[in-house]
């Protein structure tokens, strides 16, 4: 893995990682030990319910409120640096 996120380790850190890595995947393989035969499948364990707000026109700002706290400006339009 670390080569794939073109990370430098040292040997030491490699064996550290891998031990680490290895009690990771022993206490997540501990889930397939539980029998969930009458647990139906999830992708959230409660209700979602939208949570957004109905869409609803509004006036648009005045343009000078809306160029109010910008750094520069060229008439209708925000004035940046070249990309």
């Amino acid at each position: 893995m670390a080569r794939l996120a073109r990370l430098e380790l040292s040997d030491d850190d490699v064996a550290k990682f891998q031990e680490q890595l290895s009690d990771i995947l022993e206490a997540v393989s501990k889930v397939s030990e539980l029998d969930l035969s009458d647990v139906p499948p999830t992708a959230h364990p409660l209700a979602i319910a939208n949570a957004w707000a109905e869409d609803e026109p509004h006036d648009c700002l005045p343009l000078d409120d809306v160029f109010a706290n910008a750094p520069d400006r060229d008439g209708d339009y925000f004035r940046t640096p070249p990309a």
